[in-house]
């Protein structure tokens, strides 16, 4: 069957080609892509250059970034969509706003007895709702290996969860996904961190602590680690890893496992927390 919209990417493929020596170069950089077959490969620089279509990058502060750049953004920003259907996932937003390094932003708080806290905090990234998507570049440039740490999915993981209304930990889930397997697994794993901080503050949790701030943190966070540190969210909470899997359909682990066969470099890495 016809579609207009397939008929408007195909127009904006053939008008965008990349240089098959630039998209190596990408690739090089973005160790996490390693292990994609030329299935895979294929479709997400399409979708990387779709998505740069789609979207404007302001950049501030007299950051510059070039087509190399740009495509490095965009390929991390596609592979969490790598095998989701063809829907506009990144539907809540038009703009990505970069800064040249981490940037201030204003918080309000609420607490319990209902005082208002207001302050600046320094951020590397911020995704708001029914808005910009901000990131600093040095955190973009930091991304994108197999160490635990990802702002670029972090953030867009916060778009897919607003995709309901406020950021809460719980996004569009598929039809063949049940909504109470989901909130088990998030809910036992967030309840768990939080009491392993109450009891030690300063504790050295195999998940970066910020996954504690908030269920929609969580979220963010443990989709960094699905996708970048798979083996150690599988072994730290097996069925939070399956839920990511059935959401993303995809197995990163498996993917990172049949590296680890193949080649001695992946047959030890060392996941951090560089926040």
């Amino acid at each position: 069957m016809w579609s207009l919209r397939a008929w408007r990417q195909r127009r904006i493929l053939a008008r965008n080609p990349v240089d098959p020596a630039l998209w190596a170069r990408v690739r090089e950089t973005l160790p996490l892509l390693d292990g994609l077959d030329a299935e895979e490969d294929q479709r997400l620089r399409d979708r990387s250059v779709l998505f740069l279509h789609d979207k404007r990058l302001t950049t501030l502060g007299g950051l510059e970034l070039d087509g190399e750049a740009r495509l490095l953004l965009a390929a991390q920003a596609q592979l969490p969509l790598l095998h989701l259907a063809d829907l506009d996932w990144y539907q809540g937003f038009h703009e990505l706003v970069l800064y040249p390094d981490d940037f201030r932003s204003p918080q309000r708080h609420r607490d319990a007895s209902g005082v208002v806290h207001e302050w600046d905090a320094e951020h590397s990234g911020e995704a708001w709702l029914q808005g910009p998507v901000i990131l600093s570049w040095p955190g973009v440039q930091a991304s994108g290996g197999w160490e635990g740490y990802n702002l670029v999915i972090h953030e867009l993981a916060h778009k897919l969860d607003m995709l309901n209304g406020d950021a809460n930990g719980q996004p569009p889930l598929h039809r063949d996904m049940r909504p109470s397997d989901w909130a088990e697994a998030m809910q036992q794993a967030y309840d768990r961190l939080n009491a392993e901080l109450d009891a030690h503050p300063d504790a050295e949790t195999a998940i970066d602590p910020y996954a504690a701030e908030n269920p929609a943190e969580f979220f963010a966070v443990t989709s960094e680690y699905f996708f970048s540190a798979p083996d150690l969210l599988a072994r730290t909470w097996p069925a939070v890893y399956a839920q990511l899997r059935a959401f993303y359909r995809q197995d990163p682990l498996a993917r990172l496992q049949r590296l680890q066969r193949e080649h001695p470099d992946y047959r030890t890495h060392a996941p951090h927390h560089p926040r």
